[in-house]
């Protein structure tokens, strides 16, 4: 997965996994649901989707067994339905378990919340798992890509934004980074998106907030766009995908992209 133009990477956001508090019926409900989110994804002309275990609240720093299996299962039922890249992202900090499944299902990437540095957040006090995740590398080399946080969303943040970043990247060893408002949904600072383009080696991925509205200002400032909430019905994250919002944003992206080659 390569940053060669501005990406737009999909959120599934899954359905409550087995042994989540949410969890109610059926696993294949659950991967029935991903499967479909995903291909309305593709085919409304995401370069990439990622899936989620959204549903799971209230989340653990580090995802149990059975969340890890479920989310495996689902994973893969989605890899093998679409051909556009796919990640994976483990709720709450669980990049070891992302990068487990996205090994084990062929995935491309990753997401982690906190790789570097602590966060104050509604799980506790949650630290980086740095080096952790690197000797995972180690053991399974792969060409998986590792997106990092920096100052994630639904935490607090006690250190300077700058340094975070480049401790982020040159000791964490991301290979992008991920720059979100303060909650889901919600519009990224676009001081923050500029200061991160600008000091940043490698590709600045905006998380959260982004619309139609706003994605001609964010456009310039960032190499790719993690979508979830606006392009639902309604534009609210726990309804399912809106496929005329989703080609609205691909159309609109496609045309801010030809403008900039022209």
């Amino acid at each position: 997965m390569d940053f060669e133009r501005k990406l737009l990477i999909g959120m599934v956001h899954l359905k409550p996994l087995p042994g989540s508090y949410l969890y109610e019926g059926s696993l294949d409900e659950v991967i029935d649901h991903a499967v479909s989110e995903a291909k309305k994804l593709e085919k409304a002309g995401f370069d990439a989707v990622m899936v989620e275990n959204f549903g799971d609240v209230p989340f653990q720093k580090m995802a149990d067994k059975t969340t890890v299996a479920a989310m495996s299962v689902v994973a893969k039922a989605v890899r093998e339905e679409i051909s556009i890249p796919l990640g994976i992202n483990v709720l709450r900090n669980d990049g070891i378990a992302a990068y487990s499944i996205a090994y084990a299902v062929g995935a491309d990437f990753i997401r982690v919340n906190v790789l570097s540095g602590v966060a104050y957040t509604d799980q506790g006090v949650i630290e980086g798992i740095a080096y952790e995740l690197a000797k995972l590398r180690k053991l399974l080399p792969s060409k998986i890509k590792v997106f990092a946080d920096v100052h994630v969303k639904h935490a607090y943040h006690f250190g300077d934004f700058e340094e975070a970043l480049n401790d982020t990247v040159e000791r964490g060893l991301a290979n992008g980074i991920i720059i979100s408002g303060k909650r889901t949904g919600s519009e990224v600072d676009l001081e923050k998106l500029k200061k991160a383009k600008e000091i940043s080696p490698v590709p600045v991925i905006v998380g959260s907030g982004t619309t139609y509205d706003n994605l001609p200002k964010l456009w310039k400032y960032a190499d790719g766009f993690i979508v979830g909430t606006w392009i639902k019905k309604d534009g609210k994250t726990k309804n399912d995908i809106d496929m005329e919002r989703a080609k609205r944003l691909v159309g609109l992206a496609r045309k801010l992209s030809k403008s900039l080659i022209t």
